[in-house]
């Protein structure tokens, strides 16, 4: 059994700004990274909206660097993931997949949200090469080209009229005959003269080479079969928080974002804070997440006081 000041789990923007900011509080931090070392942000290439990089810095790049200034700072990386948490009493109890069992005065819950694909194998092959689950990430790459963007919720509408102000074109695949998207989504949409929407269709295949995407293949519901010639495919149907080991002890909302408190990071559980992805619904920003992740540190300092 270990003892621990201030546990983080999660290891993207959140969770390594979480151990700088704890590391250099003198709280000894213990960062357990997960299934994916660098998070959600590792999926993309070259990030160009990370403040202090004005040719963009390369997504893994900036992890590896994140992760080096935490552990030079004292902060303990390690590899592994916590498959169990019990919040029922102080300190907190934590297992580890190698059955170790962990006692925390402070856990800042960094596990970041996953974007919902389609499950294509087309889709898997092309991630990082034209597909994409964040246009005000990616969309930058794609200026003056035509692309897609899957979904039909308010996301799928912003995305789009995002996209519609870089690229020559953006087609809208909705797999039904109206939007889910509020009426003004809907209009704005509607109302932008280089935004196609595809009713009742359904992506088959993304199409592409070694340079990447080219084309999808949709399915109408009329049963006919179609290509369109694309470089960028978005996909806007919804992320899912990593929230589902702590459920039993922490409030999440309908969609299992985890809820804090007013202005600060704590959950409600004492002692328990969430940062990132995890906890924002809206932004889902690199920025974003590492300024909440130095928020969580902050906080987990002055309960530990």
């Amino acid at each position: 059994m270990e003892s621990i000041k201030c546990l983080i789990i999660g290891g993207g923007p959140a969770g390594y700004t979480a151990a700088i900011y704890a590391a250099r509080a003198a709280m000894a931090p213990v960062l357990y990274e997960g299934n994916q070392p660098g998070g959600q942000l590792t999926t993309t290439t070259v990030v160009e909206n990370f403040p202090g990089f004005p040719g963009g810095v390369d997504a893994n790049t900036l992890m590896t660097q994140m992760r080096s200034q935490a552990a030079g700072l004292g902060a303990d990386i390690r590899r592994g993931n916590i498959v169990k948490a019990d919040f029922s009493s102080h300190p907190l109890k934590l297992f580890t997949d190698r059955k170790e069992e962990l006692l925390a005065d402070t856990v800042i819950i960094a596990t970041g949200a996953t974007a919902k694909y389609l499950g294509l194998p087309s889709e898997e092959k092309f991630k990082g090469m034209g597909v994409s689950a964040c246009a005000t990430c990616d969309g930058f790459f794609y200026r003056k080209t035509d692309v897609a963007v899957v979904g039909g919720g308010d996301t799928a509408c912003e995305e789009a009229t995002y996209l519609a102000s870089l690229c020559r074109k953006v087609y809208m695949i909705v797999r039904r005959d109206v939007f889910r998207a509020s009426d003004a989504m809907q209009k704005k949409v509607l109302e932008t003269p280089n935004i196609e929407v595809l009713w009742n269709c359904n992506t088959q295949e993304v199409l592409g080479d070694a340079s990447g995407v080219t084309g999808v293949r949709l399915l109408r519901k009329d049963g006919t079969v179609f290509d369109i010639a694309v470089d960028g495919f978005f996909l806007a149907i919804g992320h899912h928080p990593n929230s589902e080991l702590f459920k039993e002890w922490v409030e999440t909302d309908e969609q299992g974002y985890i809820v804090t408190k007013g202005k600060t990071t704590q959950t409600n559980v004492p002692g328990v804070f969430a940062a990132g992805d995890v906890q924002d619904p809206d932004y889902r920003q690199a920025v974003a997440a590492a300024a909440s992740g130095c928020k969580a540190a902050i906080d987990a300092k002055i309960f530990l006081k």
